[in-house]
């Protein structure tokens, strides 16, 4: 079985990657990634060197890029990870987020359709159905619930989404669908809730929470998610559209006050800033299809998680402690230094 990940070099991707190579070491997997700026090779430094993994530095928009690809690799599956993925630099640059979440999608089908596949799989997020009220904690996004847009990125993932299910109505395209809810882990970019907040702890900066911090995710231990996917390709139906939860809401002032508690800092380092444009106000997945039909639920605890999620950003500060600089740090300047 060979494989294609894009955005393999990102945060959910790489880790994906790793359960692949763990769970089907006979499998071959090839990583497409453009490395922007939230994609980093030396993420995928364990397995760089293996014989039955590839690494391939193109963007998914790039037609000629992608068709050489599968003229070479004959994939079997292709993992679509690649997109921009953070709500604040879509509210800043929308053309970028439509661009590759919604024109790199349909060069990957069309290469599909053109070189063939058993399966394409799409991995979308929570955040199309909209947010629920905070007062209504007996409802919850189901694969039925309407999609609901909020912000740029959502809107060019749920256009991703649609355009995905049109071509398996159209084509026939052999097409699976994910939606997740807010990840957590290792070798999660700095610029997303949890790193953040860990790296400015251990560096005794201010910890920067949108309005009143009451916003509520759910949250979703990485390796969760990835081995839900992992069942999804081969044995979720073919058509159909999985909803990945963790059932585990939490608000994010609680997070915040979590990791200053465990990592030993003052919460006189939160400062609230004002809040993001269109903010969602609670995220909240029911996983019951994919539980019923593939026998997956959430094995990771969020207090567990978060511990483990601390302790790998303690032990591998030569990982992300690079990546705050540069451009980063230009754009952390330009959005919360003002605020």
């Amino acid at each position: 079985m060979t494989i294609i990940v894009t955005g393999g070099a990102g945060f959910i991707g790489s880790n994906f990657i790793f359960h692949m190579m763990e769970a089907h070491p006979d499998y071959r997997i090839i990583c497409l990634d453009k490395l922007t700026y939230a994609g980093n090779l030396s993420t995928l430094a364990p397995v760089l060197d293996k014989e039955n993994f590839r690494f391939v530095k193109a963007d998914i928009c790039d037609r000629e890029a992608v068709y050489t690809l599968f003229e070479e690799e004959k994939p079997d599956i292709v993992v679509n990870f690649a997109a921009e993925s953070h709500v604040d630099r879509s509210i800043e640059d929308p053309g970028v987020f439509l661009q590759t979440n919604v024109l790199g999608t349909g060069v990957m089908m069309d290469a599909c359709r053109k070189y063939g596949i058993t399966r394409y799989h799409q991995v979308s997020t929570d955040e199309v159905y909209g947010d629920l009220p905070l007062d209504r904690p007996d409802l919850f996004f189901t694969e039925e619930t309407p999609i609901h847009t909020s912000s740029p990125y959502s809107a060019s993932k749920a256009a991703a989404d649609l355009l995905v299910l049109a071509y398996h109505r159209t084509f026939g395209l052999p097409v699976t669908i994910s939606r997740c809810s807010n990840n957590y882990g290792p070798y999660h970019f700095p610029e997303k809730l949890i790193p953040l907040m860990i790296a400015n702890c251990l560096a005794e900066k201010p910890l920067p929470v949108y309005g009143e911090g009451l916003n509520v995710r759910d949250w979703l231990y990485v390796t969760d998610h990835c081995r839900a996917i992992d069942l999804i390709i081969h044995n979720g139906r073919v058509g159909e559209v999985y909803n990945i939860g963790g059932h585990n809401e939490m608000r994010n002032i609680d997070i915040v006050r979590l990791i200053c508690q465990q990592l030993g800092k003052s919460e006189d380092l939160i400062t609230y800033v004002t809040d993001r444009k269109g903010h969602d106000m609670r995220y909240a997945i029911d996983p019951a299809k994919i539980h019923a039909e593939l026998g997956w639920l959430p094995e990771t605890k969020f207090a567990d998680g978060l511990k483990k999620t601390i302790q790998w950003y303690l032990d591998n500060r030569d990982w992300w402690e690079p990546i705050i600089s540069g451009e980063y740090r230009d754009y952390y300047k330009k959005m919360y230094e003002n605020r």
